[in-house]
């Protein structure tokens, strides 16, 4: 089938980015943000922009757990 190679290739693409998708989904959560800013790794330029607001903004879920000591202050 000539088809084939170029399905199985797809499908494997898709599996991929769908879980790399489910993973940056898993962060945002237990960061406190919603898991639909996973969506922002597709786009080109913004992807970047997003890791470094993630990685330097005050995380909610910290903010609700008073009892974490800020280990970076």
């Amino acid at each position: 089938m000539p088809g084939l190679g170029l399905l199985i290739t797809l499908l494997t693409v898709f599996a991929i980015v769908g879980f790399f998708l489910w993973l940056y989904a898993r962060v945002a959560r237990k960061a406190g943000y919603s898991g639909w800013w996973s969506l922002t790794m597709l786009v080109p330029v913004v992807n970047v922009v997003m890791l470094w607001v993630f990685a330097f903004a005050d995380w909610p879920a910290l903010k609700r757990h008073k009892n974490i000591p800020d280990i970076f202050a």
